[in-house]
């Protein structure tokens, strides 16, 4: 019989399995159904739950399968998981700086300016942006060391920072000015007197003036080594008179007309006329050589060894206008015995050059060949004999010997080192030199732009300055042409060595400021001294601004047109310098192959 259940009745089992009953609530015929009941709705449940592990471990084992699949894809290897996912990291991030590495996107071959500009720009740094990032880098690790040892000094306001400063602009100006085809030195001078004179900034006044004098005179160390090693004795040799007519002449008679228009329009006494003289009277190799090389690359003048002799005789002139204003130097500040000042100056030149045979010839042998990196140690003993020479000259009192001991120190080393030229050696002396001089050229014609200070130059100054400035160059000009009359040159190539004869800039630079300095030295309390010392120093950037750019321009403008244009086979060797290169030239004798070329 089959009772049907309502929707408000609930029967035994339910209660029985919700609890809500108890067997005692029933009779006792029903309990043996209860039990089964009761069982089998147990069963029921018992499977259900195994169902559902079952279903869950069965999820999770799959889950797991995937995952092990996925790192069995990324890592064959069987790394770890923390291994994994370090590689993963690394994919990630190689897949996000691929873009931007050089080495997955080179430059075309035939690559437009835009792809340049952006191969530039990718990593890592390389090229000039790569040289400029390293440059940059050493700087400011340089500067925060520099920081870190003198504290207060390399901070806005020292004199380390002002220098570093200075250094910085001066050859940030310097290749602006370069860029124009102007001499880098200009550029340099001015950074000096900007720094010097524009208001609020005035860095200059920060420099010390004993580094300033010191610095100074390791540049003008430098020069003179350079002079020295640059002077080529076959030249000089095969050149020799001419060459002599051509470096003394001109500079004697620049010196003396300069004497006198300074004695008459400065009121300059006469010691002091002729120092200004030799400061004059100087040219500069580093305007001059730079732009003779160019048409000597170009092929003129070569015929008649134009460049050769040019620059042969400015060493001579160099030398001589130096030795000639150590000597008046010398002489302007000497007190006591007439007869003793009178032969002071020569003695000075006579120490000078021995000191310079001398060790010039000990730096023969040593360091020998033999040594390790011997070349390395020639250009230290030949550096330290300059400094010594330099500032212990001054220290015995005998300041004009220093100047022309180094000069003879260097080439009388130089001459036996030519000879041997064991593995380069001499190439690399003068490359050693050469970066002497990169580093301290723009602290020279810094500190020189530095030393002028507009506000207290009289108007006057400038003015007779300039009239004395171009008194000179007029006789100068005049002599420098009759100096190479009956020489074998023709009128037009005649006329281009007076204006190849012009640019002065190094000289003025080195020696200009010494008549200041040893004022400041030596009569540091007469005004009347000092104000002759910063004349001078004055007139000598007028020369370096006014001379400096007018005759590198002239000499480019009238070379192609006064001088003769020939093929040559050339071998040109520039002892690692822009300044005093040894030249050989060799003209080709054959005939040219092709009919109509230029021969202008």
């Amino acid at each position: 019989m089959i009772v049907e259940k309502g929707e408000n009745e609930v029967t035994d089992a339910d209660r029985l399995s919700n609890g809500s009953c108890s067997e005692a609530m029933l009779p006792v015929s029903c309990h043996g159904n209860i039990s089964e009941l009761a069982t089998g709705v147990s069963k029921d449940v018992t499977r259900n739950s195994v169902q559902e592990t079952q279903e869950a471990q069965k999820s999770k084992n799959e889950a797991s399968e995937i995952v092990e699949e996925e790192e069995e894809a990324v890592n064959p290897a069987g790394d770890s998981r923390s291994d994994v996912r370090c590689k993963s990291c690394k994919k990630s991030c190689h897949k996000c700086w691929k873009p931007v590495r050089t080495k997955y996107n080179p430059l075309p071959e035939k690559a437009s300016k835009l792809e340049r500009a952006k191969f530039a720009f990718l990593c890592p740094p390389h090229g000039k942006l790569g040289d400029f990032f390293a440059a940059v880098l050493t700087f400011l690790i340089f500067w925060a060391v520099l920081i870190a040892v003198t504290r207060d000094e390399a901070v806005p306001g020292g004199n380390i920072f002002a220098l570093i400063m200075l250094f910085l602009c001066c050859v940030v100006c310097g290749h602006l000015v370069a860029i124009i085809r102007l001499p880098p030195l200009l550029g340099m001078l001015i950074a000096g007197c900007l720094l010097r004179n524009v208001p609020k900034v005035n860095i200059g006044k920060d420099i010390d003036n004993t580094w300033s004098t010191v610095l100074r005179s390791v540049a003008l160390t430098v020069i003179l080594l350079r002079a020295g090693l640059g002077l080529d004795p076959k030249a000089l040799k095969k050149l020799s008179f001419v060459v002599i007519r051509l470096a003394f002449l001109p500079c004697l008679a620049e010196c003396l007309t300069a004497a006198i228009a300074s004695h008459l329009l400065l009121d300059f006494p006469w010691e002091w006329g002729f120092m200004l003289g030799f400061v004059l009277a100087a040219v500069s190799p580093a305007v001059v050589v730079p732009s003779l090389l160019s048409l000597q690359e170009r092929g003129y003048g070569m015929d008649k060894g134009i460049p050769t002799l040019v620059i042969a005789a400015a060493s001579v002139d160099d030398v001589l206008a130096i030795t000639g204003f150590g000597v008046v130097l010398a002489i302007a500040f000497s007190t006591g015995d007439l007869v003793l000042t009178i032969f002071k100056g020569p003695l000075e030149a006579l120490l000078g050059v021995v000191y310079g045979i001398v060790l010039g010839v000990i730096a023969w042998y040593i360091p020998h060949k033999e040594q390790k990196d011997f070349h390395l140690f020639r250009f230290i003993v030949l550096l330290l004999g300059g400094l010594l020479a330099t500032f212990g000259s001054q220290i015995v009192d005998l300041p004009g010997a220093g100047p022309l001991g180094c000069l003879t120190l260097a080439f009388v080393a130089a001459y036996r080192w030519r000879q041997e030229d064991v593995s380069g050696g001499m190439a690399q002396v003068s490359d050693f030199m050469s970066l002497m001089w990169m580093l301290f050229q723009p602290l020279l014609f810094g500190l020189i732009g530095t030393e002028v200070d507009i506000s207290t130059v009289q108007g006057s100054t400038i003015g007779l300055g300039v009239a004395v400035l171009t008194i000179g160059l007029f006789v100068r000009v005049i002599v420098s042409f009759l100096a190479v009359f009956k020489a074998g040159l023709t009128v037009r190539e005649m006329l281009f060595i007076p204006l190849a004869w012009l640019p002065k800039a190094t000289v003025q630079a080195a020696i200009g400021s010494l008549a200041l300095d040893t004022a400041r030295r030596e009569r540091a309390n007469d005004s009347h001294i000092l104000h002759l010392g910063t004349q001078v120093l004055t007139i000598a950037v007028l020369v370096i601004l006014i001379t400096a750019p007018v005759g590198a321009a002239l000499i480019a403008l009238t070379g192609p047109r006064l001088l003769t244009r020939t093929p040559v086979s050339r071998n040109i060797h520039l002892s690692a310098t822009c300044e005093q290169p040894e030249l050989t030239a060799t003209a080709d004798t054959h005939k040219l192959e092709e009919e109509g070329q230029d021969q202008d």
